[in-house]
């Protein structure tokens, strides 16, 4: 059965969309069909992690949600691992400046996101679908939530990510959703990172599943490409696997 996984920061430049990357291609690498959707209409950007451009996409979620095309058509195989069937297929929303124009003038029905969720699934036999959400709280993002088997939220240091991720915890938990993951990016090595984990944990009485550490290596890597691909050994990778192995259905959470 296929594990609908939704990736949220209340505020951006939490690294969500990096995280989710990588995510998506350490689960392809266990030998799982992953999906992932750019839910962020609105400030695309996931692709350039997977080395897609402008001229290398084709069909996007746009398209079909303007009626252009299948879903299928718009999925882009980004990954594929040598040793097993595993495989990562990128829904990409459109970067060019009118189409975006174009969504944010003339709205969509967030029902046919629902759909497209719903037959990428059965179309491409996913084992996961993650979905990339855009920053804050609107209609199409508390639908994938509401949809979701698992919301992993991303915040950072930050009192302001702290208090718009409670405001995101709350209403998760009114919509019901399972499995709620913390995962806290870019922490400053000098921190204490168990104290960090205590706070954050009593004050959301949700469980941090790994405290992703801020790393010149990753933002030297620029999201030009998977970082875990090549840094299999890195703290970040080691704290993207405990994610990984949070919202696994075989895999239990590290202790």
């Amino acid at each position: 059965m296929t594990r609908i996984i939704s990736t949220h920061s209340f505020r951006g430049g939490t690294g969500k969309s990096n995280v989710t990357a990588n995510i998506a291609t350490l689960l392809a690498k266990q030998g799982n069909r992953v999906g992932v959707f750019d839910g962020d209409i609105q400030s695309p950007g996931i692709h350039v992690i997977f080395g897609l451009n402008d001229t290398s996409i084709g069909y996007t979620l746009n398209d079909y949600l303007w009626g252009n095309c299948k879903i299928g058509d718009a999925a882009h195989e980004v990954f594929s691992d040598d040793t097993s069937d595993g495989a990562v297929f990128l829904v990409p929303s459109s970067i060019k400046p009118n189409d975006i124009a174009r969504i944010l003038r003339e709205k969509y029905d967030a029902n046919d996101m629902h759909n497209a969720f719903r037959d990428l699934v059965s179309v491409l036999s996913l084992d996961y679908l993650l979905i990339d959400t855009h920053p804050g709280l609107n209609e199409e993002t508390l639908l994938s939530v509401a949809i979701s088997d698992a919301l992993i939220i991303i915040l950072r240091p930050d009192q302001q990510d702290f208090q718009g991720t409670s405001v995101t915890v709350d209403i998760a938990r009114r919509l019901r959703v399972p499995e709620i993951h913390l995962v806290i990016n870019k922490t400053p090595p000098k921190y204490d990172f168990d104290d960090v984990r205590r706070k954050v944990e009593s004050a959301y009485d949700a469980d941090v599943v790994a405290l992703l550490p801020l790393s010149l290596d990753v933002a030297q890597n620029a999201s030009a490409q998977v970082f875990c691909l090549d840094n299999p050994d890195h703290s970040f990778t080691q704290g993207v696997e405990k994610i990984v192995a949070a919202i696994s259905a075989e895999i239990p959470v590290p202790a």
